[in-house]
Parts: structure tokens; sequence; C-alpha cells
């Protein structure tokens, strides 16, 4: 929802808050490992129960997550593998964060919390293929209530203010809600495709002599 709205506004704002980033031709794909090699080291922090630290680490790997594109574009490097990385790197990332808080809450002896961080693995996951997947039939599909900024950013303000439990609560519920948006919208659009493939065949059955 963030990146739908303020998406074309965040090139500035790096430019403007980070110029240093543009004084030299950096590898993007390179900034996208190693902002994926910080972030996903959140998951041993949390496992350890290092709540603080987990969320330190998703800040500091989520700004290379912020950042790589951006410099892709500046310097004219964008890729399509570029693309597909830091995609799939995304994935990672969201796996062993929410992995690592499963398994402390496993160690911790409450399984409804274990339970919870399932649910949100699984949405979180189901939510970006479910784009990934319609977007091979339909043009795009819309972000949702809760995309990766969102869903990394309440994880982040819920393991350093001591406030994780509601917001574990709120990705499991904005996250659910998500991923019904994305499967209605995909319903919606491709039985309008099959409707008019169905209506283009009538017609074309009806002037063949």
């Amino acid at each position: 929802m963030i990146k739908e709205n303020l998406g074309h506004r965040i090139d500035g704002w790096i430019h403007t808050l980070f110029p240093f980033l543009f004084w030299r031709a950096l590898n993007p794909d390179l900034l996208t490992v190693l902002g994926t090699v910080i972030a996903g080291a959140s998951g041993l922090a949390f496992a350890s129960g290092e709540l603080r630290l987990g969320g330190i680490l998703l800040l500091f790997g989520g700004f290379f997550d912020l950042v790589d594109g951006v410099v892709a574009r500046h310097f004219g490097i964008s890729t399509r593998f570029g693309a597909f990385l830091d995609s799939s790197l995304d994935r990672v990332v969201d796996i062993l964060a929410m992995v690592g808080l499963l398994a402390w809450f496993v160690d911790l002896g409450q399984p409804e919390w274990a339970a919870i961080c399932a649910w949100i693995l699984v949405a979180t996951v189901l939510t970006s293929y479910a784009k990934a997947r319609a977007e091979l039939i339909i043009e795009r599909i819309p972000g949702g209530l809760l995309e990766r900024g969102e869903r990394v950013g309440l994880l982040i303000i819920g393991s350093l203010t001591g406030w994780l439990s509601p917001v574990l609560v709120i990705l499991a519920l904005g996250s659910s809600v998500t991923v019904g948006q994305r499967f209605l919208y995909a319903y919606r659009e491709m039985h309008r495709l099959d409707r008019e493939e169905r209506a283009a065949a009538c017609e074309e059955a009806k002037d063949t002599p």
C-alpha cells in the first residue's frame, strides 16, 4: 500500500538523504546480497531471543534492499536478473526472520505464538507467490493491505519496542487479508479474460462459413 502510493518518490528521497551512494557506480546486486546477509541474520537473533538485535539487523538490511534499485536506476545498470535476485532474496529474509521467531516461541514453550508465526510465514509466502503467478496471466496485481515494506516495518517496530505480540497479531490478520485481496482480484480479472476469450471464439465461429 505504501509502495503503491509513495514508491515514485523514493528515488528522490534516497538521492537527497544519501548522496554518497551516487559518488561512484556501485554494484546493485552486491548491495542486494549484502542486505540479505545482514537482514537474514535477524533470524538467528530472533531464535536466540535477541529481539532488539533482530530488529536492528532487519533495519540495516532493509536499507540496502531499499537503495539497490535506486542505485541501479541512477547509473543506468538495471537488469532483469537484478530484479529477479532482489525479489527472490526478499523471500529468503522473510522466511528466515519468521522461522527465527517461531523457533524462539517453541523454545519458550509457547505453541500458540509459534502457530501464529507459522500462519504469518504461510501467508507471507502465499502473498508473494500469488502475485508472481497471477502476473503471468494478467498485467498486474495491486499490492493490497500489507505489502512487504509494511510487514518488515511492523516487525522492526515490534521487536525494537517490545510490542512484538500485538504486531504479530496484526501481521497475521493483515497478511491474510492481503492474500484474500490478491486472490479476489485475480479471480475477477481471470474470469473476465475467460469471458472475453469465449466471446471472441463465439464471434469467430459465427463468422466461419
